[in-house]
C-alpha cells in the first residue's frame, strides 16, 4: 500500500517525456495554424471554436462527473478521481484559451455588427442580449463559477489525502449539490452565447442539454481511455479489474443514449413545429451535403457505440472498450463540427486544414497541461468513503488489505 500514497509522477516516470512531447507537438501545431489566422480568420476562428469547445467539454464534463460521484457515491468514482481532478484543474488553462474568441468575435457572431443590427428586428429585440460588454460579463462568471468549483474541491481533495478527517467529504458533498445547479445553468447559458448565437435568428430550449450531455459522454470516453493507459502500468496493473471498466461502460452507453434522447428531442419538437425561425437550422444541414455528416452522427454517434456496448464482454475488455471509447471522442468533434460549420458555409460541407491542425493541437496542449497536473498527486485517492468497496477485495486478494 506504500506506492499507491507515492505521486503519479513517482509511480509512472515516463509521465514527465509524455507531457514535453505533447506540449511541443501541440506548439508546433499551434503555430502552424497561425499562418491560417494571417490568410483567413474567419476560419481560423470557426476551427479554433470547434477545438476549444472539444477540449472545454471534456473539463467541464469531468468536473461534473466529479461532483455526481461526491453525490451518488460508489464504487465506479474511485479509480477515475484522480484524473477527473487532473482535467478539471485544468480550467485556468483554458479561460486563458479562450482569449481568441473573445477577441475574433466579430468574425464569429453577425449580431456583433451594428450597421447589421440596425436593419433586422429580430436582432434588435435580442440586443438587450446579445451584445459585446453583457456576453464577456457572462463569459467571466461562467468562468469564475467553474474555477472556483474546481479549485475548492480539488483544494479540499488534497486536504483529504494528507489528514484523512471524514468530515472533508461531507463538505465537498454540500459543495457538489449546488455546484451542479450552478454548472447545470451555466453551460446551459454558455452554449446559447458561444454556439446558438452563431446564428442568433434560431433557438432551441433544449440546446444547453444536448451540450450538457454531450460533454459528459466526452468526459466519460475521455476518463475510460485514460484508464486504460495507467491499467497498463505498475501499480494499477495489479488494481485495476475488468469490473470497474464494466462499471464505466455502463456509464457511457447511458450517456450514448441520454445524448441521442436530446438530439432526437430538438429535431421531433422543431421538425413537427415546421415554424419558418425554427425548422431554417435543420433545412440547410438535411438538403444540402450536410446530411452526410448528420447520418454519420446517428450511425457512429449513437447507433454503433450503443449496439456495441450493450456487450458485456466489450465494457469488461480494456482494449475493446478503449477503441469504443475512442471513436465516441472522434465522434464528439464531428457533432461540434455540425453544429458550427454549417453556419459558416451553407452551400454543402467544407473541411479545412485547419479544423484538423487546431483541434489536435488543442488538444495535444491541453493533454499536455492534464498531465503535469495529473503528476503531482497520489495515483489513488487513499481516504475516498468509497475507497474500500472499490479496491478492498483485489487488494484483499492481493494480501494488501489496508
Amino acid at each position: 500500500m506504500t506506492s499507491l500514497r507515492q505521486t503519479a509522477d513517482q509511480l509512472i516516470p515516463e509521465l514527465a517525456p509524455r507531457q514535453r512531447q505533447l506540449l511541443m507537438a501541440g506548439g508546433v501545431g499551434l503555430a502552424v495554424s497561425l499562418v491560417g489566422l494571417f490568410f483567413n480568420p474567419a476560419q481560423f476562428l470557426q476551427s479554433y471554436l470547434m477545438a476549444y469547445m472539444f477540449v472545454l467539454g471534456i473539463a467541464l464534463g469531468c468536473l461534473a462527473l466529479g461532483m455526481v460521484h461526491q453525490l451518488s457515491g460508489g464504487a465506479w468514482g474511485v479509480v477515475i478521481r484522480r484524473p477527473i481532478g487532473a482535467a478539471a484543474r485544468t480550467l485556468p488553462l483554458l479561460t486563458l484559451l479562450f482569449l481568441p474568441i473573445a477577441l475574433g468575435m466579430r468574425h464569429l457572431y453577425i449580431w456583433t455588427d451594428a450597421s447589421l443590427v440596425a436593419h433586422d428586428e429580430v436582432l434588435q429585440h435580442k440586443h438587450v442580449y446579445l451584445n459585446v460588454p453583457f456576453f464577456l460579463i457572462r463569459a467571466a462568471i461562467y468562468f469564475a463559477v467553474w474555477n472556483a468549483l474546481s479549485y475548492f474541491l480539488n483544494a479540499w481533495s488534497l486536504e483529504q489525502d494528507e489528514t484523512g478527517d471524514p468530515r472533508i467529504a461531507r463538505r465537498m458533498q454540500r459543495l457538489s449539490a449546488g455546484g451542479l445547479l450552478a454548472y447545470g445553468l451555466t453551460i446551459t447559458f454558455a452554449s446559447f452565447d458561444w454556439l446558438m448565437s452563431l446564428e442568433p435568428h434560431w433557438f432551441s430550449t433544449i440546446y444547453g442539454v444536448l451540450i450538457l450531455g454531450g460533454q459528459g459522454l466526452s468526459a466519460l470516453a475521455f476518463l475510460i481511455a485514460v484508464l486504460v493507459w495507467l491499467s497498463r502500468r505498475p501499480p494499477l496493473d495489479d488494481i485495476i479489474a475488468p469490473e470497474h471498466f464494466h462499471d464505466l461502460g455502463n456509464l457511457m452507453l447511458a450517456f450514448v443514449m441520454l445524448w441521442a434522447y436530446f438530439a432526437f428531442s430538438q429535431y421531433l419538437i422543431i421538425w413537427s413545429g415546421n415554424l419558418p425561425e425554427e425548422i431554417a437550422w435543420y433545412l440547410h444541414r438535411l438538403q444540402t451535403g450536410w446530411r452526410f455528416v448528420g447520418l454519420s452522427l446517428v450511425l457512429f454517434h449513437f447507433v454503433a457505440p450503443f449496439c456495441l456496448l450493450l456487450s458485456r464482454a466489450v465494457k469488461r475488455e480494456a482494449q475493446m472498450i478503449v477503441k469504443v471509447a475512442l471513436g465516441v471522442l472522434i465522434v464528439r468533434l464531428v457533432d461540434l463540427f455540425w453544429l458550427i460549420a454549417p453556419e459558416f458555409h451553407t452551400a454543402g460541407v467544407w473541411v479545412s486544414w485547419l479544423d484538423v491542425v487546431l483541434p489536435l493541437s488543442l488538444t495535444a496542449i491541453w493533454l499536455g497541461y492534464f498531465v503535469w497536473q495529473l503528476r503531482g498527486r497520489a495515483i489513488l485517492p487513499m481516504h475516498d468513503p468509497q475507497f474500500d468497496e472499490a479496491l478492498g477485495r483485489i487488494l484483499e486478494r492481493a494480501g494488501e488489505r489496508p
